[in-house]
This record gives structure tokens, C-alpha cells and sequence, in this order.
């Protein structure tokens, strides 16, 4: 159980600081966030709503009075990233250009896999 939350909180943390370096890009439009959604086709307003949606999730990955909650945040940031993948691969990039949200993706799933170990 003591390795079990280790692991979890190291994944969780990583995850929680990978998002929130997400969210505060897309919030402030950052010139790589909006190069990235011109890049792949999507309007920019979208910026708004992920960068809030992130923000939220990493809160409610922390709570722990919901724990639905938590489950439908760990929902929204594999969504997230499984949609950055395929979005990258419609349009035609390498690997260099989604396989960050790749790694990203394995630490959620082993985020969550010891969550649910808990």
C-alpha cells in the first residue's frame, strides 16, 4: 500500500504539473499554444475552455470529497490527450510532434491505475 501511494502521487503530481503548464498556455495564449491550434485547425476560442477544463481537472484530481469527481477528471484529460494524438496524426505529423501527449498519456493511466488501487 506505501509503494502503492508513492507511485500514485508522483504520477498525480507529474500529471497535475504537466496540465497546469497546459492550461496556464492556453489561457494566456501563449504563442506555442496558438501555433500549435492554427496548426491543427482549431479555433482559438477553444483555448479558453481546455485551458479552464485542465485547470479544473488538476482540482479535482486533489479533492477528495467527490471521488466521481475525481473519475471524470481523470475521464477529461485522457479524452484530452487521446484527441491531441489522433489531431496530430489527421493532419499528417511525426512522432516528434505528439509524442509528448503520448508519455503524458501513460503517466495518466498510471495515475489512475493506482488510484484506483487506493
Amino acid at each position: 500500500m506505501k509503494n502503492t501511494k508513492i507511485v500514485y502521487y508522483i504520477f498525480t503530481g507529474l500529471l497535475s504539473a504537466v496540465m497546469l503548464a497546459g492550461a496556464f498556455g492556453e489561457l494566456s495564449f501563449s504563442q506555442v499554444a496558438v501555433d500549435q491550434f492554427v496548426h491543427l485547425g482549431y479555433p482559438l476560442y477553444m483555448l479558453y475552455i481546455l485551458g479552464t477544463a485542465k485547470f479544473l481537472g488538476v482540482i479535482a484530481l486533489w479533492q477528495n470529497k467527490f471521488p466521481n469527481l475525481r473519475e471524470w477528471a481523470y475521464a477529461g484529460f485522457f479524452i484530452d490527450l487521446v484527441g491531441a494524438i489522433a489531431s496530430h496524426l489527421f493532419v499528417g505529423d511525426d512522432i516528434s510532434q505528439y509524442g509528448f501527449a503520448v508519455g503524458v498519456l501513460v503517466v495518466t493511466i498510471i495515475s489512475y491505475i493506482n488510484f484506483k488501487k487506493l
